[in-house]
């Protein structure tokens, strides 16, 4: 929840005013709230966080809902995981 100046509950329309003065005084494009949570999901994954935490955050029900939306960033982890895999079982070392 996000409050006034003193104190009140922010009415949504001006929390989103707020938002996008915000941005536009720092020089960045026009997003929802909706964006900013979808963005910071997707950092989360692409750093390899757990999901189980970033379902927590979001405050998914389930892990599959996390994972169903934010799927599209698990191919780069799973590049990771196959050079990582490669390591591991050293791969071009003659072994």
């Amino acid at each position: 929840m996000f409050t006034s100046s003193i104190g009140t509950p922010m009415m949504p329309g001006d929390l989103t005013k707020r938002l996008q003065r915000l941005l536009a005084d720092a020089g960045l494009p026009r997003l929802r709230y909706h964006d900013l949570r979808h963005g910071t999901a997707s950092l989360l994954v692409g750093q390899g966080i757990h999901p189980r935490t970033i379902m927590e955050i979001l405050g998914h029900s389930t892990i599959k809902v996390t994972m169903n939306t934010y799927a599209h960033v698990a191919p780069a982890l799973q590049r990771e995981a196959a050079t990582s895999l490669d390591q591991v079982f050293g791969s071009g070392s003659g072994a």
